[in-house]
């Protein structure tokens, strides 16, 4: 996803270090406190090695290194900073992984200036003596000496052993001979070249020369050569470019003698070196190293066929007679190879010099100060490095010679130096639209940067020193600055701008339009200075108003509303419609600004919402574009709100508790094209990226997850400074003096990019696919199964389209979006066909048509599944792939049995059979089609969703629904499988539950080989069949209880006296632990409630409490039933946030009007008016929208529901609605968020009374006439065909004669008629449950029945 496009890690200075591994060659070079590694060809950042790592105590220093070298036997990494020198070698143990190997302290006042190190077998006796075997040298210049160090071990650990000391003024550089014996060095102040034997530090030669060395490099002996002499062969560079070469002496083989010389003359014709063009006069030489060159001309010399031989003379004859290359790299960017040959000869009078190739110009951008040649492992190509610009070339040697422009290619070009680039990095700042960057370095030196292309890489802009605040303008073209001393802000343009300011706390840029910008800057006192910026015709800064935010008490933070994806228009007035600022307080309220241009605002600034967090101490906050605000307050935990607080939703949409050692030092917000928002949360070594994921039915996935780390703990042992989001999904991160950047693959490269980080949080929470088992879920439960099958003919006409290879979902055609606004409720279905059906029985049609047989069938599910197996959809999670099979087997069930079940019944049949699927495939091995692809542990769930159960309790098809439920079990229902289907939940019928209690009683007996009574005695004894249970003990000869419970269960338990020892023996079981066999001896004695309770408090199973409450009590209105509900159902449903249990628990209770209340209502209001004895009150869950499906089916279902529907208020509704369809969208069902607001209807219950019409005879009330006229939820009669009365109201007195009296009973008076307001709906609404209730009293008038009056 994303991917290191770039390292920003300064340009060498001085000269560069090379490591040879068996994988690749590193370079190596410092930058301040660390030591950078590259990989030679590619430039790619390896590791950065920081020297504190040695030496702690240099952390905070800002000393940088100066002196590297490396010894490439041991692969040892050698640097100094000041007085101290440090060690690294590669672990043997851990590839890639350095560890700091030894150090050296020198005393304080010797600053080392020059290092040099080399291990090897010392050949000469004197050196075996002076070191051990293999040992390491290490010589060192410091500011007034020079010494000499071995590698031994002492206790296992390496240390350095000094061996002499001399003294000498400053060396600039140290180079050991190839055999040790020898080392030279230079001087910062004189030009004369020294030669020290190693093993006593004396000087053996002193070589002058006319100009400054800046160069000293020993030749390595030819690899042939068995001989064991020390042949002191010594090139020197001079500042005027000028190469020496240095050969002993014959009769005194230590002394050195000038033996040749290459200038520029010898390189070039004397007409063209004559002349003062500095294009050709300013030149480099370098030495090639002839062991890079010599391996390289042997791996292409050995795979060279007969007919190139001719082409490779040249390359032989190089590898043959030994020839030593130099490279001399002129002004114009040419390149002149010239041959020295017969060094290795003896009388070295012998040598001959010679030009090999001159290439034109423009080879290199200019003559480089540095150049090194590297082997490329596994490749016959060389790696030519060159710095300043560091940048590498791919040298092909036989295209080189033959001066083939393919001969020297560039791979990578280095950035240039930059003012600056070796301060740390402590902030970054970014334009609004992400395409510019400032970076805040130590020193109070800052960077300006712009943006090149799509991310890909930032190009360096400009410099500045001394500014406390900065802004950048004009993506990255111009920037200000501000200087708290001089209260001075600063647009650095032509001509600079000033302008005066107060002193400022931070200062931000915020969009505008292409001609001008807006700085707001913040003061000390919290008050807000808003600037404007013009760029023409001149660059101007005004102060367009200073004020303050309206606010009861000043803030605690003021920070800006990141605009990474404000897209939206500009006003006239040049500023943006969007949030500017928010406001945290000390309680931790969130409160959103925007600019108010209008001439009645006093401050400028209005509120456009407020968030209350109840987090306090927030140290750190950051607000995206799309207004969600992430919170890092003490304590280290990271929260994430919305500021969509309402009354349906806290805002909180995730919290996480962070371990205190690794503190978040950084927050950053970015926003994908769709307006995804993306948190960037920056650790000591790590970046995580945080993004929002899709809710889903099928998994408990949290609202937000990682979605991406970036580690930076084995690159770059500096902690993260600072991380920041640019343009087109760019992250640019800081940690000590470097910069990566890192951004999506790049298309360019390689055709096999990955998926981008934008493409992926899209597919984690963009809309679904139609066919996504999720969408065909919510498509079901709302009644569109004919737009479901729509679906899955038009799915499975595709695959066969793509039968002959895997098929390319990405071509799938979807349904047309009408379809998905179609109403297409199951009874409508269902009435329509049946109407239609019984019509035909009487209307005979001369045009009769056979209809046509459906495309959904059975042969064409059983083939899509086989298909699906084979080829899953791509991104789709095992668990959903298994979904999406199960929800195409559910249609089918759903289908073949809609006719009998209404729609919530099918809702039920639906989810059990997903259910019962799910679980049977995750505990099935895979299929032979599937072929693996598809795993099958998708997760068993031990019940359905209570929600699921609802539907199925609202159900007028309940014993179609029971069978189903006893068939999926295969006719064996026992308790678990009963539970896990709540069949006691959903059942309404009384008779009902008593029959299906013996029939779990006798499955429970039965389950078991051993026919166990004490299975089942619990439910038998609940029916009240005590004999049966004791002829089923009969049969138990094995059981170790028979006699005992023969003998006891022969009593007669509705004596006291036996129904007390039932209870004595209920507390024995209870002590015992055998907790349902003593819930049965409770149900013997008669004690409901104890039953009740050990069902509550010892099996946690509160479905089996309510089934014997139901059971026992023979309804829902008993004693013990109304405690379980009250006391243990509504407290649990509270805690748990759970909508649907507490609606079921209350409409149980006859309290209906809290049933409807509960779905859409805050629970913490629902629990007060209740006056539940629940203190603890859970989220507030709204993230089902079948929580609107089952409000629309019961506010107007009867008077009670009505009531509760009267006391949610119309607003509550429309923000309810408005919460589903986020729900919706949440779920990745947009197209359903539509179809909901689109349909839903807000008819509410009225109590409005209709008075007598002038002149219009008025009749005596009947029972039927008075419910339709004066019926005070008139508009609801429109929407549902019939209301239940489900609420007790007195009847007034009879119109007509009284029927006769009984004997002693007493005539009730008859009460004057009373005089009937008109009452506006909007004030019946606001008066709530009592003036209905009131209303309904008082004008319901249904007289009481007379026979008298029929006659």
């Amino acid at each position: 996803m994303l991917e290191l496009l770039q390292a920003y890690t300064g340009c060498p200075v001085t000269g560069l270090q090379h490591l040879v591994l068996p994988s690749q060659t590193l370079l190596l070079y410092p930058l301040g406190d660390s030591l950078v590694l590259l990989d030679a060809r590619t430039l790619h950042l390896v590791r950065a090695l920081a020297f504190w790592e040695a030496f702690p105590r240099t952390l905070h220093t800002k000393e940088s290194i100066r002196c590297v070298s490396v010894d490439g036997s041991m692969k040892l990494v050698i640097a100094a900073m000041g007085s101290r020198i440090a060690a690294w070698s590669m672990s043997g143990v851990q590839s890639g992984v350095w560890r700091v190997h030894s150090t050296l302290i020198l005393p304080e006042d010797q600053e080392v200036t020059a290092l040099d190190c080399k291990s090897g077998i010392p050949h000469s006796t004197c050196l075996r003596e002076f070191l051990s075997f293999d040992s390491g040298l290490l010589a060192i210049g410091s500011t007034s000496n020079l010494s000499v160090y071995t590698l031994v071990l002492e206790n296992d650990l390496p240390t350095w052993s000094h061996k002499w000391r001399v003294t000498f003024s400053t060396p600039a550089r140290v180079r050991f001979s190839p055999s040790l014996m020898y080392f030279a060095t230079t001087s910062l102040y004189d030009n004369t070249v020294r030669v020290y034997l190693t093993t006593s530090g004396r000087q053996t030669q002193g070589i002058p020369h006319p100009r400054a060395v800046t160069n000293v490099q020993w030749r390595d002996a030819p690899q042939a050569s068995s001989s064991a002499r020390d042949d002191l062969i010594l090139y020197t560079v001079t500042v005027d470019s000028v190469l020496r070469i240095f050969l002993p002496v014959i009769d005194a083989p230590q002394h050195l003698q000038l033996h040749a010389t290459i200038d520029l003359f010898s390189s070039l014709p004397f007409s063209l070196a004559s002349q003062s063009d500095p294009n050709l006069t300013a030149s480099s030489i370098f030495w090639l190293d002839r062991t890079v060159v010599g391996d390289a001309l042997n791996d292409i010399l050995k795979n060279t066929g007969k007919d190139e031989e001719g082409r490779f003379r040249r390359l032989k004859d190089i590898k043959d007679e030994g020839w030593d290359l130099f490279l001399r790299v002129l002004g114009d960017g040419s390149l002149v190879v010239s041959g020295v040959a017969n060094v290795d000869r003896r009388p070295p009078t012998l040598l001959k010099q010679f030009t090999l190739i001159q290439s034109s110009p423009g080879c290199l951008p200019r003559a480089p100060q540095h150049i090194y040649l590297v082997r490329d492992p596994g490749r016959t190509s060389l790696t030519l490095v060159t710095a300043p610009p560091l940048a590498t070339y791919q040298l092909s040697l036989p295209e080189f010679f033959e001066a083939k422009a393919e001969g020297l290619t560039n791979v990578q070009q280095g950035p240039e130096s930059f003012e600056g680039e070796s301060a740390r990095v402590i902030r970054f700042i970014r334009t609004p639209e992400g395409r510019g960057l400032a970076v805040l370095r130590d020193g109070n030196v800052g960077q300006t940067f712009r943006l090149k292309g799509r991310g890909s890489a930032i190009l360096k802009q400009a410099a500045w020193h001394a500014a406390d605040h900065a802004v950048v303008l004009a993506y990255g073209k111009m920037y200000a600055t501000y200087t708290c001393a001089e209260q001075m802000l600063t647009l650095h343009s032509q001509p600079p701008v000033h302008l005066s300011l107060p002193p400022v706390t931070s200062m931000f840029v915020i969009p505008s339009s292409a001609h001008q910008s807006s700085i707001v800057a913040i003061a000390s006192d919290h008050s807000v200075f808003h600037i404007h910026i013009s760029y023409s015709p001149q660059p101007s800064l005004v102060m367009h108003s200073h004020t303050s935010l309206p606010l009861a008490s000043p803030p605690m933070i003021i920070l800006p509303v990141d605009p990474m994806a404000w897209s939206l228009p500009y006003m006239a007035t040049g500023q943006s419609i969007h949030d500017v600022l928010l406001s945290i307080s000390e309680t931790g309220e969130l409160a959103f600004w925007s600019f108010d241009e209008r001439e009645e605002s006093d401050t400028g600034w209005r509120c456009t919402g407020t968030v209350r967090t109840g987090r306090k101490n927030i140290r750190m906050a950051r607000c995206s574009s799309a207004k969600k605000s992430a919170l890092g307050p003490d304590g280290e935990e990271l929260t994430i709100w919305d500021s969509k607080e309402s009354e349906f939703a806290s805002g909180l949409e995730y919290r996480q508790v962070l371990r205190i050692a690794e503190p978040v030092n950084d927050l950053d917000w970015s926003s994908t094209p769709d307006s995804q928002s993306i948190l960037a949360v920056g650790f000591s070594h790590r970046v995580e990226l945080l993004c929002q994921q899709r809710m889903s039915y099928f998994d408990d996935n949290p609202r937000w997850d990682l979605c991406w780390r970036i580690d930076l703990s084995e690159m770059i042992p500096h902690g993260i400074s600072d991380s920041i989001w640019l343009a087109n999904g760019s992250l640019l991160v800081g940690a000590g003096h470097h910069m990566l950047l890192y951004g999506q693959p790049q298309l360019d490269r390689r055709e096999d990019v990955s998926e981008s980080l934008f493409e992926y949080v899209a597919r984690l929470n963009g809309p679904l696919v139609e066919y996504h088992p999720q969408m065909l879920l919510q498509c079901l439960l709302w009644g569109k199964l004919e737009l479901v099958k729509e679906i899955i003919v038009n799915l499975a006409k595709h695959l066969r389209e793509e039968r002959d290879g895997a098929p390319d979902y990405r071509d799938y055609r979807s349904l047309p979006l009408e379809l998905f606004l179609h109403d297409d409720r199951w009874e409508d279905k269902v009435r329509h066909s049946k109407s239609s059906a019984y019509s035909s029985l009487f209307d005979i049609s001369s045009s009769t048509k056979e209809p046509q047989e459906s495309d959904f069938d059975r042969q064409l599910v059983k083939q899509l599944i086989e298909d699906l197996e084979t080829y899953p959809p791509p991104h789709f999670t095992p668990n959903e792939q298994a979904h999406l099979s199960v929800m195409i087997e559910t249609t089918l069930e759903v289908e073949e049995q809609r006719r009998a079940l209404d729609a919530n019944g099918l809702r039920y049949l639906a989810m059990m059979r997903s259910f019962q699927i799910l679980n049977r495939r995750a505990s099935e091995p895979s299929s032979p089609q599937s072929n693996g692809v598809i795993p099958r542990q998708t997760g068993r769930r031990e019940r359905l969703r209570y929600r699921d159960m609802i539907w199925a309790f609202h159900s007028e098809s309940q014993e179609l629904m029971l069978s189903a439920s006893l068939s999926s079990c295969g006719g064996k229902m026992t308790w678990n499988e009963a539970r896990s289907l709540g069949v006691f939940i959903w059942l309404t019928s009384a008779d009902t539950m008593r029959s299906h209690m013996e029939v779990i009683a006798r499955n429970q007996y039965l389950a078991g080989d051993n026919r166990d009574p004490t299975a089942c005695s619990l439910f038998y004894f609940a029916l009240g069949k005590v004999k049966l249970v004791h002829g089923l003990w009969r049969t138990a000869a094995w059981h170790p209880e028979q006699t005992i419970m023969l003998k006891f269960l022969s009593n007669d338990f509705t004596q006291p006296r036996w129904r007390t020892a039932a209870l004595k023996n209920g507390y024995a079981l209870l002590a015992k632990q055998r907790y349902e066999y003593a819930a049965a001896f409770f149900l013997l004695g008669g004690s409901l409630k104890d039953a009740v309770n050990i069902c509550i408090r010892q099996l946690r199973d509160f479905q089996l409490a309510v089934a014997l409450a139901r059971v026992v009590e023979q309804g829902d209105r008993g004693p013990v039933l109304r405690d379980v509900l009250e006391n243990t159902v509504i407290p649990l449903a509270f805690k748990d946030g759970n909508r649907w249990l507490g609606s079921w628990a209350f409409w149980l209770l006859h309290r209906r009007d809290f049933a409807v209340r509960i779905l859409v209502a805050p629970l913490r209001d629902t629990a007060t008016a209740f006056n539940s004895q629940s203190t603890e009150v859970g989220e507030p869950h709204y993230d089902d929208p079948s929580l609107a499906l089952l409000f629309s089916q019961l506010k107007l279902k009867t008077l009670q529901t009505a009531k509760g529907t009267s006391e949610i208020s119309g607003q509550m509704e429309f923000n309810f609605v408005l919460q589903v369809a986020r729900v919706f969208c949440r779920l990745g069902c947009h197209v359903l968020a539509l179809n909901l607001l689109q349909t839903w209807s807000f008819a509410r219950p009225s109590t409005a009374v209709h008075e007598d019409m002038p002149g219009e005879k008025v009749l005596p009330p009947s029972p039927t006439a008075s419910r339709r006229s004066l019926f005070p939820l008139e508009p609801a009669l429109r929407r549902t065909s019939s209301i239940m009365i489900d609420m007790d109201i007195p009847s007034a007195a009879p119109t007509r004669s009284a029927s006769p009296e009984r004997r002693g009973g007493a005539t009730l008076p008859i009460p004057e008629k009373e005089e009937m307001k008109e009452e506006p709906d909007f004030l019946a609404r606001k008066a709530g449950l009592g003036n209905l209730m009131k209303s309904a009293k008082k004008d319901v008038k249904v007289p009481e029945f007379d026979m008298n009056a029929f006659f």
